[in-house]
């Protein structure tokens, strides 16, 4: 018993770490360079947790609005330069292409 307990123990803390590795704080309004044509570029992405209402007040209606995919429901808007990605209503990731 005193084995099967310590056993648990090991196990739920080892899950607590590898679950708060994956927490990743991310600024405002985050900055970021690519140079796919060999000159860098600076685009502004949205932040994460802002809402489509925001995210389409702020940067206008995107080039293309994917279906929602999944379980939870993930969206990807197009514009040109970056892409962004929601899980229902809000951002979760931003990608500069």
């Amino acid at each position: 018993m005193r084995l099967a307990q310590t056993l648990t123990l090991l196990l739920a803390s080892l899950t607590c770490v590898a679950a708060g590795s994956e927490d990743v704080a991310l600024p405002a309004n985050r900055t970021e360079t690519a140079a796919p044509s060999g000159t860098a570029t600076t685009v502004t992405t949205p932040a994460r947790g802002a809402s489509m209402a925001q995210v389409e007040a702020q940067y206008g209606a995107p080039t293309e609005r994917h279906s929602a995919i999944g379980n939870p429901p993930i969206t990807r808007w197009d514009y040109p330069g970056f892409s962004v990605f929601f899980e229902h209503q809000h951002v979760v990731h931003s990608v500069v292409r």
